[in-house]
């Protein structure tokens, strides 16, 4: 299966342009369209905070969709960031859309692949927004290789789970996924078991190694640990909600729903223009300390842990994911923590978003991000990542 152009939308002098191309027909269930941002200064001038530009409308497995463009925030909360949201146009749509998305930049080759699909699947409704408040901070995206000649280009990749075949009948959605779960909750058949920080956890062999070159080497390879159905793997340097997690994905090929606290985290990063100036020693001080106190959100810590659970396993699709996410929960309490780990784990995207985020904060954040233990860390372990930052504050400076 390969993604189908579903035409281009081009916003020019703050609105959308008319010389735009229509808009492809196309009835395949992956689409993509592309949003191209011209004057991007002049457009982030004349849209206020909770105000929007929208994409012309495209067609993707028969569903009519646009790209919401809002250069200034959704609403106030996040109005040091561009947010980006698909919206399902359709009038008469007498049932949900179930389909997955993605929204990335023109020039991130490596996230138009279906792997890098969102990981959960969506009911689209009528009139109804899908998307990101908080898709990349203004400051960011103006200092990044992006923005081109005031210029960027969004793509939005759209995948459905169900349509029409060619006699008109309606093709059933799978539900593999629902299946597998279904027999990793009762437990039917399972015959392995893990212990991981004190929980037991039981599967199925067949399944894990299905999924999996190293359970396939653990379980049935020259790793085997043992033949009996009471025999208890026990795994070390893992917690038990990130095993579950892992579990959960190699059943279902999704991640389980998360508490996004990821609102506290860009909040406590937005600092006001000018701030830096005004704040005095106490003041940076005071602030230094309190990042001493924070600690990654709960949700960051465990797409962390399951990023390294990724890697251990040799689970690309979620490995791609983790790192989808914690690019999108980038803070001045977790930047440090997850740039060690894209270090660690060779993840470049990732790497390249926490760098540009550092760059891009004011005096006293980052007396608050080089407070954390995360920080610590980062250059006792991995000293010349040091360098590379000062390479791109030096070269801010010209």
């Amino acid at each position: 299966m390969s993604s189908t152009f579903a035409g281009v939308s081009a916003v020019a002098g703050g609105k959308l342009s008319p010389s735009t191309a229509s808009s492809f027909l196309t009835s395949t269930d992956w689409g993509y369209h592309l949003l191209v941002v011209q004057d991007y200064s002049r457009t982030k001038q004349a849209t206020p905070t909770g105000e929007w530009i929208s994409s012309r409308p495209f067609m993707v497995g028969g569903h009519k969709w646009c790209i919401d463009y809002f250069p200034n925030g959704y609403t106030e909360s996040c109005a040091n960031f561009i947010s980006l949201f698909v919206n399902l146009l359709d009038d008469d749509a007498e049932e949900p859309v179930k389909g997955k998305f993605n929204v990335s930049f023109i020039d991130e080759a490596e996230k138009h692949k279906p792997m890098y699909i969102s990981a959960e699947a969506f009911n689209f409704h009528s009139e109804s927004m899908l998307g990101y408040n908080m898709f990349m901070e203004k400051d960011v995206l103006e200092q990044s290789s992006h923005l081109m000649n005031d210029c960027f280009t969004i793509r939005c990749d759209i995948m459905l789970f169900s349509s029409k075949d060619a006699g008109g009948d309606k093709v059933l959605m799978s539900e593999i996924d629902q299946h597998l779960n279904n027999l990793l909750q009762t437990k039917v058949g399972a015959d392995v078991t893990f212990e991981v920080s004190g929980e037991m956890f039981a599967a199925h062999r067949c399944v894990l190694a299905a999924r999996s070159k190293v359970f396939m080497a653990q379980l049935f390879g020259p790793m085997k640990e043992g033949t009996t159905t009471s025999c208890v793997i026990q795994i070390k340097d893992m917690e038990a909600k990130v095993f579950r997690a892992l579990l959960s994905f190699i059943y279902t090929d999704s991640l389980p729903k998360m508490e996004d606290d990821k609102m506290e985290e860009d909040e406590a990063a937005a600092v006001e223009e000018g701030q830096e100036e005004e704040a005095t020693e106490d003041e940076m001080s005071e602030v230094a300390e309190q990042g001493q106190r924070e600690k990654p959100p709960e949700t960051v810590q465990w797409l962390q842990g399951l990023l390294v659970a990724a890697d251990r396993y040799d689970l690309q699709r979620l490995r791609f994911i983790c790192e989808r996410q914690l690019s999108l929960r980038i803070g001045v309490s977790s930047v440090a923590s997850t740039l060690a780990l894209a270090e660690q784990h060779h993840c470049r995207p990732l790497k390249a978003a926490c760098l540009k985020f550092i760059q891009a904060q004011s005096p006293s954040c980052l007396q608050i991000v080089m407070a954390t233990d995360g920080w610590e860390h980062l250059i006792t372990t991995y000293p010349f990542v040091l360098n590379e930052l000062f390479a791109m504050f030096a070269l801010n400076q010209k």
